[in-house]
């Protein structure tokens, strides 16, 4: 995501594509999905995600308990 991307509007969900270091917004929203749990995740607050499941994650637990799982959910 980079300053030059609009800001999204409040309360709809982005659709985004993960890259390694960086994501990119393919639909603007305010926050997405943890695939673990499900929580909103606001996209200034994200930090965790799969490049390879295209998965974002609201903790390290949740990354661990999505690699614990493992395969396609």
């Amino acid at each position: 995501m980079n300053i030059n991307e609009r800001l999204p509007s409040a309360g709809s969900e982005a659709l985004l594509d993960y890259g390694h270091g960086e994501f990119r917004v393919v639909r603007p929203g305010a926050f997405v999905r943890c695939a673990v749990t499900g929580a909103p995740i606001r996209l200034e607050d994200l930090r965790y995600w799969s490049v390879d499941w295209q998965e974002a994650y609201v903790s390290p637990e949740a990354v661990l308990l999505r690699v614990r799982r493992g395969g396609r959910p």
